[in-house]
């Protein structure tokens, strides 16, 4: 990545005309063309990338494969001290990847070396302690219970978070034994390449990372209908997950499925409003809400909603959407034109549905034309059942509802497909994990406590089957044997 002009959101990003296999750079078979990659704050092509084939394919879970034959009797000191060097190798590109996925996705670029670089980082080097402390083997009564690698771990990526969400699998996989192909996101699959570079400095041995680019139809698929993979583990729409668990299920190949959300903040009568409200708002809004677990359902006091529509608006004022390379944006835009499109035509569901709009964000003046720009706007007193408190958006809308009490506001989160986040606020912290528990969700947050990669993460319902992340995250990647002796 070069700086083409003075003006650092001119940059130039080299084509990647190649496939990772087996510890090289080669060309893909067949006659693909290179797909463009565009730069979600101008609209432009940033870079193109290689497409690879169905024989790519099998040549990077064959790769893979017998990496994991070999890798799979290295010790636990051995995998934690690869994920280490990995994450060094990433940490010493910190700067090209933060800018890159900014283009990218349009997440603000000190928000993207926080959490498109600081959080894959935590991840790693999570795995790395918690394989310290794993124990592949137990003995349970005249029974040695033996935990082995699943195989050969099919990692489909989404495009929000490109890299912390390849780390998530590719640091278990490597902590389990396990060797990876990686089918990243088309929209954001820049960072995948520098993590290849990485890989090759830090020693990671050929074949336990291979990364094959394409359209989730064709390449994606492939590795879901693989003989040949243990477990696919895919991030993304709940309805590409459940196409890709119905490929997988021909080969009866296990799945692990991180998918949609409509997370809900839910607001006590006890709370210190203006804390709630604001934490609230930041987080429906985190890289302009294109984030699975973003608390896009807010939940509060009936008898509280204007002095909640005050404070909301008042928080979205703060934040203007911006190019993502604007020196103190904290608002970006949108990562493709399509998903541009679907947030659009939401608006217009808002607008039929009669739905009282409470605030709306603002545009910069960018100074050029494209660029996929979305103000962030809130809706107030929404009904429960409105398809914008019911459906995922992945986009900068948050809709308020109001409770009449812990009860019903127990039951409004609760009514939902989905259940992978969300948050309680209350004076009283015992008070407030108890309405947690309540909640039908795969991780829930007090008081806007921070998010733990090392804890399990995963949801109920429509959001998923399995969990990522820390030992669980491992886990999910190895299969038990009974010896009985």
């Amino acid at each position: 990545m070069t700086a083409t002009t003075e003006d650092a959101r001119e940059i130039t990003v080299d084509d990647r005309a190649h496939i990772y296999l087996d510890g090289k750079w080669v060309e893909p078979t067949g006659e693909q063309d290179l797909v463009a990659v565009t730069n979600s704050g101008s609209g432009e092509v940033l870079a193109k990338v290689a497409q690879a084939s169905m024989a790519d394919v099998d040549r990077a879970v064959q790769a893979a494969r017998l990496a994991t034959e070999r890798w799979s009797s290295s010790s636990v000191a051995e995998r934690a001290a690869l994920l280490e060097r990995l994450a060094d190798e990433i940490e010493a590109r910190a700067d090209e990847i933060a800018c890159t996925v900014a283009l990218e996705v349009g997440t603000p670029l000190r928000m993207s070396r926080l959490l498109q670089v600081g959080l894959p980082l935590s991840v790693l080097r999570g795995y790395a302690a918690d394989v310290r402390e794993l124990e592949l083997e137990q003995t349970i009564g005249n029974s040695l219970v033996h935990r082995t690698p699943v195989g050969v771990v099919g990692a489909i990526t989404p495009w929000n978070y490109p890299l912390h969400q390849i780390a998530a699998k590719l640091g278990a996989a490597i902590a389990a034994g396990c060797g990876t192909v990686l089918k990243p996101a088309n929209v954001a699959p820049l960072s995948a390449f520098i993590l290849a570079e990485a890989a090759d400095a830090a020693g990671v041995p050929a074949g336990l990372l291979n990364v094959v680019t394409g359209e989730g139809p064709g390449v994606g698929e492939a590795i879901a209908g693989h003989r040949d993979v243990g477990i696919v583990s895919f991030t993304g729409s709940t309805r590409a997950g459940a196409r890709v668990a119905a490929v997988a299920a021909a080969n009866i190949t296990k799945v692990a499925l991180e998918l949609g959300g409509k997370s809900a903040s839910i607001i006590a009568e006890d709370a210190d409003l203006t804390t709630a409200v604001k934490a609230s708002v930041r987080h429906a809004f985190t890289n302009s809400g294109q984030t699975c677990t973003a608390w896009t359902r807010m939940i509060v006091p009936r008898s509280r909603l204007v002095e909640v529509d005050e404070l909301v608006a008042a928080e979205m004022a703060k934040m203007p959407v911006t190019h993502p390379l604007a020196e103190g944006a904290r608002l970006g835009p949108l990562a493709s034109a399509a998903q541009k499109r679907t947030v659009e035509d939401y608006l217009e569901v808002a607008r039929a549905e009669g739905l009282r709009e409470i605030a709306r964000g603002s545009v910069d003046d960018l100074g050029h034309e494209g660029g996929y720009y979305v103000a962030p706007v809130a809706y107030s007193d929404v009904p429960r059942g409105s398809r914008l408190a019911q459906e995922e958006i992945f986009g900068p809308v948050l809709v308020i509802v109001g409770h009449d009490g812990i009860d019903d506001a127990v039951a409004i989160a609760n009514d939902s497909d989905y259940g992978l986040a969300g948050g309680v606020w209350s004076a009283d912290e015992e008070r407030a994990v108890a309405i947690a528990k309540r909640i039908r969700t795969g991780q829930i947050d007090i008081n806007g406590a921070r998010f733990n990669p090392r804890a399990p993460f995963g949801g109920f319902g429509r959001s998923g089957i399995g969990r990522e992340l820390g030992r669980f995250g491992i886990e999910e990647f190895l299969e038990v044997s009974a010896i009985q002796q």
